[in-house]
């Protein structure tokens, strides 16, 4: 007697089975599902900003729990936590001059505990640090972003000219922060569960920050555009926050595809990063 599949477990092997044009058009339509479930259910866009931060938070944890745990950073990319570092140690400048609220707290517990990371596998950790397969040159990343900060970034008269600088840059560096760490789970193609969770974790904090600008767009009919600033720092923003969001779309597909398949590991193709 055959017996049936559960219908999540057919509906993922269809969508493998689909071509990559075909999955692409999916991952659009459920993208916008999800923004209008957002839009009717969330009253306050401000809110999804706030979850963002507390998702990356929460990511940060697992990963805190990782190392305690395990006694091993096998697998996790020191660059993308030193990239990560520098763009949140850029915001907190920002938020500590412009505007001290929610925000500023979040990123500082997040900047803590980011730097504690980083101490982990350079010292304690080391031994099972894999430099070899973290080998992302991160000035490929460092110098366009501050190139485009100088060229493009906020203009209200109220900020000076470094503020600027640093305001634009931490935004350019947190969309490319994460390719680090696509590159090493590439290179090993098999990614363990909590570092799996991490990185799923920024998956979701990206859509949430991303959805929020867009959001916020919609309820105002474009005039949060024109108070973001003038000339080709509004587009820039939301153009960061929508390539974030799709870097990781690849693997977020694979993590949900090994959950649905009651696996822990994540097995990652040829090609995903």
């Amino acid at each position: 007697m055959k017996i049936p599949r559960r219908p999540i477990h057919a509906i993922t092997t269809w969508v493998r089975r689909q071509p990559p044009k075909m999955k692409a058009f999916l991952g659009v339509v459920s993208a916008i599902i999800s923004l209008l479930l957002l839009y009717v259910m969330v009253h306050d866009h401000n809110k999804l900003f706030v979850a963002a931060e507390a998702v990356h938070a929460i990511g940060i944890a697992v990963l805190i729990f990782k190392l305690m745990k395990e006694r091993s950073c096998a697998g996790l990319s020191l660059k993308s936590q030193e990239l990560t570092a520098y763009f949140l140690a850029a915001r907190l400048y920002c938020s500590f001059v412009i505007e001290y609220d929610v925000h500023t707290f979040l990123d500082l517990a997040t900047l803590v505990a980011t730097l504690w990371v980083i101490y982990m596998i350079r010292y304690k950790l080391k031994a099972s640090y894999m430099g070899d397969k973290d080998n992302f040159k991160v000035l490929y990343l460092v110098v366009p972003c501050i190139l485009l900060a100088i060229l493009i970034h906020p203009t209200p008269a109220r900020v000076s000219f470094l503020q600027r600088i640093f305001w634009a840059f931490c935004v350019y560096l947190e969309a490319v922060s994460v390719l680090p760490q696509l590159r090493v789970m590439q290179n090993i193609k098999i990614v363990e569960p909590f570092t799996a969770h991490y990185v799923f974790a920024l998956g979701v904090a990206r859509f949430l920050s991303c959805a929020h600008w867009v959001l916020q767009m919609v309820a105002t009919r474009g005039r949060m555009l024109v108070a973001l600033g003038t000339g080709f720092w509004p587009p820039m923003v939301l153009l960061a926050e929508i390539v974030q969001t799709f870097v990781l779309a690849d693997f977020c597909y694979y993590y949900v595809k090994s959950v649905l398949g009651g696996q822990l590991i994540v097995r990652l193709p040829a090609g995903v990063v």
